[in-house]
């Protein structure tokens, strides 16, 4: 390809409303276009990463055994009603919007109710599975605040595959191989990435592993061992019972706090450290009207771990202050476990303290050194906190480390949860109707770039992998036009690496000076540079670059296109 014929529009400014690494320049090299908030145009340049990283994913998808179908971006209100999820998925999410016959649609944002309607009507006998059908489909999510580019819009690519079973062991086979193969598509992009465990969120199911791969700007907090392969959302990640505490009970004494409200302040007034402290929070309950939580004062509250217990009312709900001035005589900021007249749950390190300070249930007062048992007993101890760097390793084995990750991918074992609402079934051995099990994989494919651009850039640009870069080598004559020379040796090199099948850019482009063009191919990001000038061609030489080490070296003429074929190769 000639650079003077493939519009090339790089910019120099940073665009004011892209605020991280990946956005700014895949705006700038020209890969994408903003068309409104979260929507964006792909460019020709940007469109051949796009592509190359669809076949990689079809080419791992086939491989695992997987069937490509294609399914419509249009949905039917129908199905959406038929698994019940039409006004309780996300309703902000859903573009909804009526045809002229005044039929519900909506824009699918995901496709759990269309593949098992076609699973439904394909599938008749357990003979025809396990099977696992996959797409790669625009998707449309109305996002409240779409940012950070293509990392989180309203329109998107995503491949979503989808499996069913006979049974749920059939499905964990599966499962697993999904995630085989999920490592299998980012190893081969050379990405840096962890599989870590995830909530099932509002997809549902029993089990769920999400992929992030690794970068400071990434939207979520990954916690993972130092010492192995253990890896979770932060929010997943299980926080251990540590020892007890064994020292000799003090005893308890009401101090008067005025003006004494927040842990901070709790910390300061008794000059402890405000692991010492113990924070009560009153939220609303299932079998009782108000359920206390009592997490250690230095630990935050989980509220995912927290809703799933069984005494508390889901979605979590903090009491107001009304209700707890009722309940417990004072208000937030004096709340204490001492005479609580309702369930207390206590965190497992909450459960493990000794002479603890907290609040007194009277305004401007706190208890030192209260104890359970002798003050005051909890209904139930679990893992109600978020982990913390240092604390073990679910596993046992090191300790608790904290990443930033960009999820790229997320695999769901859903079971029954949308064939039986929607009786999916096939025929087992006795002729019997089963309900099949389900399972679900997603990869965002738009994602993957802005996340490759995340872990891959300099203060240049972007340093894409080989293996997808929109060119594999850029070819940048000094002075073409004024050079029978160099014109000559360049279009014999670029039609000989053409000719080797690699992916060459020819920078042709007359008006530009060489910086420029020096600039552009560092924005650009393609892997391998070819310089030819009047002075390298006197001494037989070319001036090749590697743009992920910077690395230059000048190469025999004769031996460019050998050396970068075997490179390119070697990479791909």
């Amino acid at each position: 390809m000639k650079a003077s014929s493939y519009n090339i529009t790089t910019l120099k400014e940073i665009p004011a409303d892209a605020e991280i690494v990946s956005h700014q320049l895949l705006i700038r090299a020209g890969f994408i276009r903003k068309v409104a908030s979260g929507i964006y145009n792909w460019l020709p340049i940007g469109l051949r990463v796009l592509q190359k990283i669809e076949s990689i994913i079809r080419e791992e998808m086939n491989a695992a055994g997987a069937l490509e179908v294609l399914m419509p971006v249009v949905q039917p209100s129908e199905l959406w009603v038929e698994s019940g999820r039409w006004h309780q998925y996300d309703e902000g999410m859903l573009l909804k919007f009526n045809d002229r016959h005044q039929r519900d649609f909506c824009l699918g944002p995901t496709h759990e109710e269309v593949m098992t309607d076609l699973a439904k009507g394909e599938l008749k006998s357990h003979k025809q599975l396990p099977i696992n059908y996959y797409q790669i489909q625009t998707k449309f999510r109305d996002e409240t605040r779409p940012r950070f580019g293509v990392l989180r819009a309203r329109e998107f690519i995503m491949k979503d595959a989808y499996s069913f079973h006979i049974d749920d062991e059939s499905l964990a086979e599966t499962y697993e191989k999904m995630h085989h193969t999920y490592s299998q598509i980012l190893t081969r992009m050379h990405l840096n990435f962890r599989a870590v465990l995830a909530d099932t969120g509002s997809i549902g199911g029993s089990a769920s592993m999400e992929f992030h791969v690794l970068a400071d700007s990434g939207e979520d907090k990954i916690a993972f061992s130092s010492e192995s392969d253990f890896a979770a959302n932060v929010e997943m990640a299980e926080a251990l019972a540590p020892q007890p505490d064994t020292a000799a009970l003090q005893s308890i004494e009401e101090v008067e706090t005025p003006k004494v409200h927040t842990i901070e302040d709790v910390s300061a007034f008794f000059d402890v450290s405000a692991s010492h402290t113990i924070k009560t929070l009153i939220v609303k309950g299932t079998e009782t009207p108000l359920v206390a939580l009592a997490i250690r004062g230095d630990h935050q509250l989980n509220p995912l771990k927290t809703e799933k217990m069984p005494e508390v009312l889901a979605p979590l709900t903090m009491a107001t202050d009304d209700e707890i001035k009722a309940a417990c005589g004072c208000l937030p900021g004096s709340i204490g476990v001492v005479g609580l007249a309702m369930p207390i749950l206590a965190d497992r390190s909450a459960a493990a303290m000794r002479n603890f300070i907290c609040g007194a249930n009277k305004d401007g007062f706190h208890l030192k050194n209260a104890n359970w048992d002798r003050d005051a007993s909890h209904s139930a101890e679990y893992d109600l906190r978020d982990v913390i760097e240092g604390d073990p390793s679910p596993d046992g084995i090191g300790q608790i480390q904290f990443k930033r990750g960009i999820e790229v991918g997320h695999i769901f074992q859903l079971g029954q949860k949308y064939s039986n609402a929607m009786n999916a079934s096939v025929l087992d051995d006795n002729g019997e109707a089963i309900i099949m099990s389900m399972g679900c994989y997603g990869m965002g494919v738009t994602r993957l770039v802005a996340a490759i651009v995340e872990q891959n850039h300099d203060d240049q640009g972007i340093k894409w992998p080989t293996v997808i870069a929109p060119f594999h080598v850029i070819i940048i004559p000094i002075n073409s036009h004024k050079s029978e020379q160099v014109s000559t040796a360049s279009e014999d090199i670029y039609g000989k690496l053409q000719a080797n099948s690699i992916e060459v850019l020819l920078d042709d482009r007359n008006g530009h000076r060489p910086g420029v063009k020096f600039a552009d191919s560092e924005l650009l990001g393609i892997p391998y540079r070819i310089v030819v000038g009047d002075r390298g061609l006197e001494k037989g030489v070319v001036e090749f670059t590697q743009r992920n080490t910077g690395d230059t070296a000048d190469i025999a003429t004769d031996d460019i296109v050998d050396l970068v074929t075997k490179r390119v190769r070697s990479e791909i």
